[in-house]
């Protein structure tokens, strides 16, 4: 049995996040000494493994959620979990769309300043005028 400080180090998750997993249903309440510590056992290290990468690929927590609840039942067929994947790597693909955009948007501002008064300033003339870009990255920061 683990205690929550050893959870959280064996898998690179805080304290906090592993209460609010446990808060929002995605790790199952743990087990309790007499003294009130929470205790876990292998089966929730893998668990909080299984979040924890998912969240390192971007899944959201409804994804994730979905996700575990797939795992839980191994004999359903793993179509649903790839459907969740592939809108994830959409979503990803997306991103990279918008910030290479943006990557673009920036090498030109950068390049086209001459480096002279602030007046002249491309970088600044772009930032208060956005017709000045050239790509459409509204998304991006937002």
């Amino acid at each position: 049995m683990l205690t929550i400080g050893t959870l959280s180090k064996k898998t690179g998750t805080k304290v906090q996040t592993i209460r609010y997993y446990e808060q929002i249903g995605l790790m199952p309440e743990p087990g309790r000494t007499e003294g009130g510590q929470r205790r876990y056992d292998n089966a929730q290290l893998d668990r909080l493994s299984f979040i924890r990468h998912s969240r390192q690929l971007g899944f959201s927590l409804d994804a994730i959620r979905e996700l575990l609840d797939l795992s839980d039942h191994p004999n359903r067929p793993c179509h649903e979990a790839d459907a969740i994947a592939r809108r994830q790597l959409k979503q990803v693909e997306q991103r990279m769309a918008r910030l290479k955009a943006l990557r673009t948007e920036l090498k030109r501002m950068v390049h086209e300043c001459s480096g002279g008064r602030t007046g002249d300033c491309k970088v600044l003339e772009v930032l208060r005028d956005h017709s000045e870009c050239l790509t459409e990255h509204e998304e991006i920061g937002a």
